[in-house]
């Protein structure tokens, strides 16, 4: 029987059918059975398998095997969609037709998927995979300049930088499938084991060892550009804006949420769609990080980037880093700022360059290096005792009674500097804008000692509890839903969820007693516990103070002591020992492999000192004095680094600045040969006498 017959599809009212080979026939577009017309001969397989002939009764009735019909790649939908409509075409059925009429029955029933080449495969998982990158690139930008307001320039910067990063990779050769098969094939010495595939993977392509192709090629798309990339891509672009972005805030920012990253998948699955059958990889495993990208990495492979698409990188925004970090250790920014600039433009250290070495030291910490020699020079903090000294005077604390959790009276970096009267450390401070404004190195010592404690490192989602599941839910647990949509376990959630929210707000729920004050309150009367409850009640920072010495001063026991006299002037800072400061502060520094100097009595020349490293017993030895520990602590913790690894940047800048002198030194003082210029400094005299200039004729 012919393949064209005088019949209509119900479907999409084709007119051409074609022999499926089972007896019925079947529409060349949709792939429909015909259920007007069968054909009733008798099959050779019948006749020869059978011996009784071909048997056509309910009972006994062949069923062709049929497939589920599988999602097509994305990069055929379009083409797929404009064959068909072409075909619709000239058999006379336009498509404002097809979508009156609608359809008739079920579009899938009776097609069969379409067989998926091995260009199919590798295009649709490159394409997937690149594609993917530039959204989570794009969103990062996005955020840096909505959230953190970056410069809007970074986003015409990134482009360029990602495409020929991308044609450097060469993942879009042709060739690159073949060289990640032959690859994976050439990993594996001698002749080992054929691994037989899945029956679930048999139509995929696979290599000799019976290794997926799919996997093979997404591991090594992600090994030519890894995820990670997309962080150093924007801090890239940052660093060439003159942003000042460090890599501890791209590292902040990302752990936190607020850059996307570890939940960009979300995202990218509703831009890209669900995985096709040619990448049957889900966006949660190929676009969800498992970790973060090492602090120390993140420089290095900024400057690899600019290596290899042949980038020349300015040195970082000296000026911008270093004022923020002198706003942030509430100093004055003019009393330091144009002493320091001048020593940066006079020795150029080559660390403020990013480089490739990751065994260099970062640029943030030869920023602070700078900082801390201007810093000692114009402080004159040479090991004198001045920190000593500031225990004498009233109205300190010692390190170990400073609360960690007060409320920090230093929080607007950028005011702070211009205002050190808003900082309670700092005793009789004038306006930094007075013109007989001067911090003395003991006031500055102070600031420095209460700048360590308040800035800790803390991320928002710690506040509280509600952050913290807001951000488990967008950040940790980012993609899932209920199973099996269970309506009763989400209405059970959202009801704790409501009880929560409501007891927040209710009064004395949020009130922290310890159990000595519950003691208190049983014994005392009812003005007492009225006191007890005023002093542990939570102010409007989340901050609290339960020391037993304020509750003894609230009772009104011991009110003739010391400690409590001290606590009503010097509010929550406490008086402490000048025996015990020291031998907390010895503690501290031996916890950070540090030695204690006690001050300089017999001084004989007031220069700068250097604290070198000695070698004892194997071990490094850092002896210093206290003055300039504290100066060193609280620089290590404002730029995020080791203690040890700072005072060894400022002792290499200290050695550069060193070798600079010596060598000015020598310059100034060296005296020219007398035949220098190829005759002697006579005969230069001798013709200055017989020949002399006549300025007469000159119109001056």
């Amino acid at each position: 029987m012919t393949a064209r017959l005088q019949l209509t599809c119900t479907t999409c009212s084709n007119i051409v059918f074609k022999d499926g080979g089972d007896g019925f026939y079947y529409c060349s577009l949709c792939n429909s059975r015909a259920d007007d017309i069968i054909e009733t001969g008798v099959d050779d397989d019948d006749l020869f398998d059978n011996f009784d002939g071909g048997m056509y009764s309910a009972s006994h009735r062949r069923h062709p095997s049929r497939q589920v019909l599988e999602p097509e790649p994305i990069s055929q939908v379009k083409s797929m969609q404009s064959q068909h409509l072409d075909s619709l075409e000239s058999f006379g059925v336009a498509e404002e037709d097809l979508d009156k009429e609608g359809p008739i029955g079920p579009s899938d029933f009776g097609s069969y998927p379409k067989t998926l080449s091995y260009e199919d495969y590798y295009s649709e998982i490159r394409l997937r995979y690149v594609t993917g990158l530039q959204i989570m690139i794009q969103l990062q930008c996005k955020a840096l300049v909505e959230k953190f307001n970056v410069s809007p320039l970074i986003v015409g910067l990134v482009g360029p930088i990602w495409l020929r990063f991308l044609a450097v990779t060469r993942v879009m050769a042709d060739e690159w499938a073949d060289e990640a098969i032959h690859e994976s094939e050439s990993q594996i010495q001698g002749e080992p084991d054929y691994v037989h595939p899945r029956v679930k993977y048999v139509k995929e392509p696979h290599n000799i060892h019976g290794q997926r192709a799919v996997t093979i090629w997404y591991k090594s798309l992600s090994s030519r550009i890894p995820l990670t990339y997309t962080l150093v891509f924007n801090f890239l672009v940052c660093h060439l804006a003159r942003e000042v972005v460090l890599p501890t805030d791209i590292l902040k920012w990302t752990i936190e949420g607020k850059l996307p990253y570890f939940a960009a998948f979300v995202e990218i699955d509703k831009q890209l769609g669900p995985p096709s059958t040619a990448c049957p990889i889900s966006s949660s495993r190929m676009f969800r990080p498992t970790q973060i990208i090492p602090l120390q990495k993140l420089e290095s492979l900024a400057a690899f980037v600019a290596q290899k698409i042949g980038l020349d990188l300015p040195p970082v925004n000296f000026y911008g880093i270093a004022s923020r970090f002198l706003n942030q250790l509430c100093i004055p920014v003019q009393n330091i700022l144009p002493h320091a600039c001048r020593m940066c433009d006079w020795s150029m250290p080559p660390e403020l360059y990013i480089s490739a070495n990751r065994s260099r030291l970062p640029t943030r910490v030869c920023v602070m290096s700078i900082l801390i020699v201007t810093i000692r020079i114009a402080f004159d903090l040479n090991g004198f005792g001045k920190w000593e000294l500031s225990l004498s005077t009233s109205g300190r604390s010692s390190p170990g009674d400073e609360n960690v959790d007060a409320p920090s009276h230093c929080d607007n970096m950028i005011d702070c500097a211009e205002d050190l009267s808003s900082c309670d450390s700092v005793q009789h401070a004038k306006p930094s804008d007075h013109p007989d404004f001067k911090l003395e190195a003991v006031d500055l010592l102070r600031i420095l000692e209460r700048r360590y404690y308040e800035l800790r490192e803390r991320y928002d989602y710690s506040k509280d509890l509600a952050s913290y599941l807001q951000y488990c839910k967008d950040v940790v647990f980012a993609g899932l839903e209920l199973s099996f949509e269970d309506l009763e376990e989400e209405n059970i959630i959202e009801n704790l969820w409501d009880f929560y929210q409501n007891q927040q707000g209710v009064e004395g729920v949020d009130q922290r007693i310890n159990s000595s004050t519950i003691g208190e309150l049983k014994k005392g009367s009812k003005d007492d516990r009225k006191n007890i409850l005023e002093v542990n009640k939570v102010d409007s920072d989340g901050n609290h103070d339960t020391s037993q010495n304020n509750l003894q001063c609230s009772m009104g026991q011991k009110s003739s002591s010391p400690k409590c006299q001290n606590s009503h002037e010097a509010g929550p800072l406490l008086k402490s020992n000048k025996d015990e400061a020291i031998r907390k502060l010895k503690l501290d520094m031996e916890e950070n492999k540090f030695c204690y100097m006690p001050p300089r009595k017999h001084i004989k020349q007031l220069e700068y000192i250097l604290y070198p490293r000695k070698k004892k017993e194997g071990a490094y030895l850092y002896a210093v004095h206290a003055d300039y520990y504290i100066l060193l602590r609280a620089c290590a913790r404002v730029a995020r680094v080791d203690l040890r690894t700072l005072h060894s940047a400022v002792l290499n800048f200290e050695r550069r600045l060193k070798q600079m002198e010596e060598r000015i030194d020598y310059c100034l003082h060296v005296k020219e040969p007398e035949n220098f210029y190829g005759f002697s400094s006579n005969e230069v005299k001798r013709d200055a006498e017989e020949n002399p200039m006549d300025f007469s004729e000159l119109n001056l």
